[in-house]
């Protein structure tokens, strides 16, 4: 499952090649919004770019002459894309690095040992029962050490969410705080916070903004890295059979 999400043009860096004079093909592609990030080898005379459009990866081809260029993957004889291994090593590695640094710097209720060989970025709204399901899925491997859960707290989905979300990262203790409410389920006693500080007012600003950088419209978005060390997401609680691929083995 590849990984495609909406960035601003500062979260994905400068583009790779920019000392470089780019064909006029090139640069007409350019003037219409795709930001290059590098060159790679194609057959037969063909030059390739990798270019980011519209958040998501195109693999573009010059002709011999530099006078044409070509937008769409290529395919040899035995049905194999040679665009793609290109276009994650200059396009969807280093935004999928990018999306996990800022994940990092969110301001995120730890739910399991720090030790835990897998994390798992969430975010999470106290209204959302989704995340309260994805919560319980996930309780036996946090309970058994292997995981942890990082919740990046927002508010979307009722007016007292952001208030409720604020109580939690106000408390004295955000993990036993947002672990008693998630126990609880419906019967959660949480209160909004009456008054917001403003510290933790821009803590949570800071988490909606790149949720809307993200182009996330609902709660769990969860962020975990792969097998292979590749980062991927899951929009909503995920089906049971999924859950290994999420959280590893059990």
């Amino acid at each position: 499952m590849r990984l495609t999400l909406p960035l601003t043009f500062a979260l994905l860096g400068i583009p790779l090649v920019q000392a470089e004079e780019l064909p006029a093909p090139i640069q007409q592609i350019q003037a219409k919004g795709a930001v290059i990030k590098g060159r790679f080898d194609a057959p037969d005379g063909l030059r390739g770019y990798a270019a980011e459009y519209q958040n998501n990866a195109l693999a573009l081809y010059l002709t011999a002459d530099g006078k044409h260029v070509l937008v769409g993957n290529l395919f040899d004889a035995k049905g194999q894309d040679l665009s793609a291994e290109p276009l994650d090593k200059l396009v969807y590695e280093p935004m999928n690095k990018a999306i996990w640094t800022q994940l990092e710097k969110t301001t995120w209720i730890a739910d399991g040992n720090a030790d835990a060989p897998r994390t798992l970025y969430v975010f999470s709204d106290p209204n959302c029962p989704y995340c309260n399901l994805f919560w319980e899925q996930a309780r036996p491997w946090v309970e058994s050490g292997k995981v942890q859960l990082r919740h990046i707290m927002v508010g979307i989905i009722r007016a007292d969410s952001l208030a409720k979300s604020a109580a939690l990262l106000a408390a004295q203790d955000p993990a036993k705080a947002l672990h008693t409410h998630e126990a609880a389920g419906k019967g959660s006693d949480l209160k909004p916070l009456a008054q917001i500080p403003a510290a933790i007012e821009q803590q949570l600003a800071g988490n909606m903004t790149l949720l809307k950088e993200l182009g996330l419209q609902a709660t769990p978005a969860i962020f975990f890295l792969d097998e292979h060390g590749r980062m991927q997401r899951q929009q909503g609680a995920p089906r049971p059979e999924m859950l290994e691929a999420l959280l590893g083995k059990r």
